[in-house]
């Protein structure tokens, strides 16, 4: 199964969600139908899915290029993200940085 990490932006509460899944577009469906408001997810919605990109058909890889990028609490950075193609040298060198 292939692995995506994907970035969500919501406008309500300009902030921005970094997940992992085989399906984004799905995932995208279940953050915007949560009615629970514990979830971090259900307190800013609706969400729009703003990028994703394929990271491995290993869930545990796709797990730590999703913490890499959430460990670098970087708006910037994630807006970096967002502005690339999926297949630009940023994400390459991230996956290889985190995965080797």
């Amino acid at each position: 199964m292939d692995y995506f990490v994907y970035i969500l932006y919501s406008k309500t509460g300009d902030k921005y969600y970094v997940g992992y899944s085989p399906t984004p577009e799905k995932r995208l469906l279940e953050h915007n139908s949560y009615e629970n408001k514990v979830k971090f997810t259900a307190k800013y919605q609706p969400w729009e899915l703003k990028f994703y990109f394929f990271v491995s058909q290993d869930v545990g890889e796709a797990m730590k290029v999703e913490c890499f990028i959430k460990k670098q609490k970087s708006r910037q950075f994630i807006e970096k993200l967002i502005s690339c193609s999926k297949e630009d040298d940023m994400i390459k060198s991230i996956i290889k940085k985190v995965l080797t």
